[in-house]
């Protein structure tokens, strides 16, 4: 059966997490979660369940620092094989970032399907960092070329991933990121135990890291112990850091 082609549909960026800042320094592209195949529209509930609670989040940690936080919207909400659709519509965001804001730094922090399509735009010159949220990523497979890596390198790349994940083996996130340490030493990955693919159990410190890794790769704040430890420490150590209960709780921006 012929694949069916894709509508002819654009991606586009949403409005601003709360007021646009008056002189932009740095940028978050928020990547949702997506399916495996699909040329369907996405549901605007899908990037609502998952991305727009970090999102004003980070708008408001970043306010002051002229931080300005987009969703992306996809065209379909599928992966779609070699034609990695979601992919490229991240790399084409970071273009539309430079285009509307010039050369500020990017990061992409995706979810899912949406962490996998982070990894593979995080080779865009104008993105410094990428945050892979329960990253999807495939299988193993010998007769498959394994996921890239060597776009990432000298971009900060920090992975957060459930040990309880129902649908994406964690093992694979931990895998791909012992392969990307082996030519880029600034990733580090975190698990938090027990959580599963939602990460709705332990959200305020997911939540919590995220902001502490996004402020310090767009403005250089100080990064909390943990996330210091795990940028530092050797495979497997800084791969498979704990989140720690109650992280970001009464914590100084200088970290201890």
């Amino acid at each position: 059966m012929a694949q069916q082609a894709m509508p002819v549909r654009r991606a586009r960026l949403g409005r601003t997490f709360g007021p646009e800042p008056s002189s932009v320094s740095g940028v978050v592209l928020l990547l949702p979660a997506g399916d495996e195949n699909s040329t369907r529209k996405p549901s605007p509930l899908l990037a609502a369940a998952s991305v727009h609670a970090l999102g004003r989040r980070l708008a408001r940690a970043g306010r002051t620092e002229g931080l300005a936080a987009h969703v992306v919207h996809y065209r379909c909400r599928g992966w779609n094989g070699g034609e990695a659709n979601l992919a490229h519509d991240a790399g084409w965001a970071a273009d539309e970032v430079v285009r509307r804001y010039g050369d500020v730094p990017v990061c992409l922090v995706g979810f899912g399907m949406g962490g996998r399509a982070a990894l593979h735009a995080g080779g865009h010159d104008a993105v410094n960092s990428v945050l892979a949220i329960a990253p999807w990523l495939p299988k193993e497979d010998a007769a498959t070329p394994p996921e890239p890596v060597k776009q990432l390198a000298g971009r900060r790349v920090m992975v957060v991933h459930g040990t309880n994940d129902e649908r994406v083996d964690p093992a694979l996130s931990f895998r791909f990121a012992a392969r990307a340490k082996k030519t880029n030493p600034d990733i580090c990955r975190f698990e938090v135990h027990s959580d599963r693919h939602g990460l709705q159990q332990h959200r305020d410190e997911v939540h919590a890291l995220a902001e502490d890794f996004v402020m310090g790769v767009l403005f250089g704040r100080a990064f909390a112990r943990p996330v210091v430890d795990a940028l530092a420490a050797p495979p497997p150590l800084g791969l498979r850091m704990p989140l720690a209960s109650g992280f970001g709780r009464a914590r100084s921006r200088r970290g201890v």
